[in-house]
């Protein structure tokens, strides 16, 4: 009897059509980002580097929705990452649900959710994204350390373009 309760309840809460609306929205938003990424980003490249804006996106999430759900937004958005990007295999599906976890913790108890706060969370989430990028090319070529510098030009033409990923989860909080 108790099992039967605990499923009824866990089903009715979770099966809301507010919530699968809300589910529904976020995959058209990982949809849009993924379409901007591979399919306008990659063609804008000043100084040789795109700007790589699906770490704002997670951060954005993350902030807005919390860490548990911002977390399986960065692992969903990973696994896609990964799918679209040539080279990788996992990287992005190990690092977009840390990113996101992270910033929705940092953002229910230290920054507000807001834009400065999500400047900061998307510069952070863009510097760590764009290291591990460096370091796995290091790692994979020795003597080359050439990496490091188009990581931070890759950041910082990111940082622009990464206000557009604000605005959509900012809408759709309660």
């Amino acid at each position: 009897m108790f099992s039967r309760l605990i499923k009824k309840d866990l089903f009715k809460d979770f099966l809301t059509p507010r919530r699968i609306k809300r589910v529904l929205w976020y995959g058209v938003y990982m949809l849009v980002v993924l379409i901007v990424q591979d399919m306008v980003l990659t063609q804008i490249r000043p100084l040789g580097v795109c700007a790589f804006i699906p770490p704002a996106a997670v951060a954005a999430v993350g902030m807005f929705e919390g860490a548990i759900p911002g977390a399986v937004f960065g692992l969903v958005m990973g696994i896609f990452t990964d799918m679209f990007t040539p080279g990788t295999v996992i990287t992005y599906t190990v690092l977009f649900p840390l990113i996101a976890f992270g910033v929705g913790f940092i953002s229910q108890f230290y920054i507000n959710r807001r834009f400065l706060g999500y400047m900061f969370s998307a510069l952070a989430a863009l510097v760590v994204t764009a290291l591990v990028q460096a370091v796995l090319v290091a790692l994979g070529d020795s003597s080359s350390f050439a990496a490091f510098p188009t990581a931070l030009l890759q950041t910082l033409w990111s940082v622009p373009v990464s206000v557009l990923c604000y605005f959509p989860p900012a809408r759709w909080i309660e």
